[in-house]
C-alpha cells in the first residue's frame, strides 16, 4: 500500500529524532512528511537535514506563519492524499509512541479493508510499557470522556499522537476546510467524519477502531498548558454543537 505518514512540528529542533524518523521510513515502507508549522528556531534546517539523502521518502512541508498542530497535520495529510496514499497517518514529533507501534497500527489498517479509522490507544496492561505523569493521565481521561460523550461514540483515547486514516472521499471532505479548534482538532476530525455537515453518508462507527499501544512514554516539552487544556475543553463543546445531528 502507499502510505504517508505526517510529523506535525513546531520548535522541535531539540526533541525530534532523525534515527527514529529513518526507523519509521524503514518499518512502514511509507513516505513520510514532515511538516514545520511556522517554528521559530533552527527546526526547520533540521528537517532538511534528515530528509537529506532521502528525498522521496521523507520531504519536509514548511507552514507560515504558525497554524497549530492540525493545521500542520492537515496539510500534510492532504499532501499525502494529493499523492495518491492509500493510507495517511500521523504521529507526534517527540514520538512518545515509538515507530514500532505507529508501523502496528498502519499494518491493522492494510490488512483490514472494512476499517477507515485505526487510533492508538494508551491503555496501562499488563505487558505493555505505557509511562504516562499521573497529572496527564488523569486530565487526558477527563477530556477522553467529555469527548466520547460529545461524538457519541465509545471512544477511549481521542488525543493519542498516532492515528491512521484510509483514503476515501469522505476524508477528503472531512479535510477540505481548516480546523476551528486549535487543541481540540483530533476530536473535531473524528466528528467531520461520523456527522458530516453536508449531509453525506459519514463514517459508521463499526469501521473505527482502537488499538492499545505497547508503548508509550511522555516527553518534557510539551505545548499545552493550563490555558491551552481550558481552550480545548471550550472547543470541545464547539464540536459538539456544530456536530450534534
Amino acid at each position: 500500500m502507499n502510505v504517508t505518514i505526517v510529523v506535525p512540528c513546531f520548535n522541535e529542533v531539540q526533541r525530534i529524532d532523525p534515527a527514529a524518523v529513518h526507523e519509521l521510513v524503514d518499518r512502514t515502507s511509507g513516505t513520510v512528511v514532515l511538516v514545520d508549522d511556522g517554528s521559530t528556531d533552527g527546526t526547520p534546517a533540521r528537517l532538511h537535514d534528515i530528509a537529506a539523502g532521502r528525498r522521496g521518502m521523507i520531504d519536509v512541508i514548511e507552514l507560515s506563519p504558525n497554524g497549530g498542530k492540525g493545521e500542520a497535520v492537515r496539510a500534510g495529510l492532504l499532501a499525502g492524499l494529493d499523492a495518491g496514499a492509500d493510507l495517511v497517518a500521523y504521529c507526534d514529533a517527540d514520538f512518545a509512541a515509538p515507530p514500532a507501534d505507529v508501523a502496528r497500527l498502519i499494518a491493522i489498517a492494510a490488512d483490514r479493508n472494512d476499517l477507515d479509522v485505526v487510533i492508538g490507544a494508551r491503555v496501562a496492561l499488563l505487558g505493555h510499557d505505557i509511562r504516562r505523569s499521573m497529572v496527564r493521565h488523569y486530565v487526558g481521561r477527563l477530556f477522553a470522556t467529555a469527548s466520547s460523550l460529545a461524538l457519541r461514540l465509545q471512544v477511549y483515547d481521542t488525543q493519542c499522537g498516532a492515528k491512521v486514516w484510509r483514503a476515501t472521499p469522505t476524508l477528503r471532505r472531512a479535510l477540505d476546510d481548516p480546523f476551528r479548534s486549535r487543541w481540540a482538532f483530533d476530536v473535531e476530525l473524528l466528528a467531520r467524519l461520523v456527522r458530516p455537515r453536508d449531509r453525506q453518508p459519514g463514517v459508521v462507527a463499526d469501521a473505527l477502531l482502537e488499538v492499545p499501544l505497547e508503548s508509550w512514554r511522555d516527553v518534557g516539552g510539551s505545548r499545552i498548558d493550563a490555558r491551552g487544556a481550558a481552550s480545548a475543553f471550550v472547543e470541545l463543546v464547539r464540536v459538539a454543537v456544530t456536530h450534534r445531528r
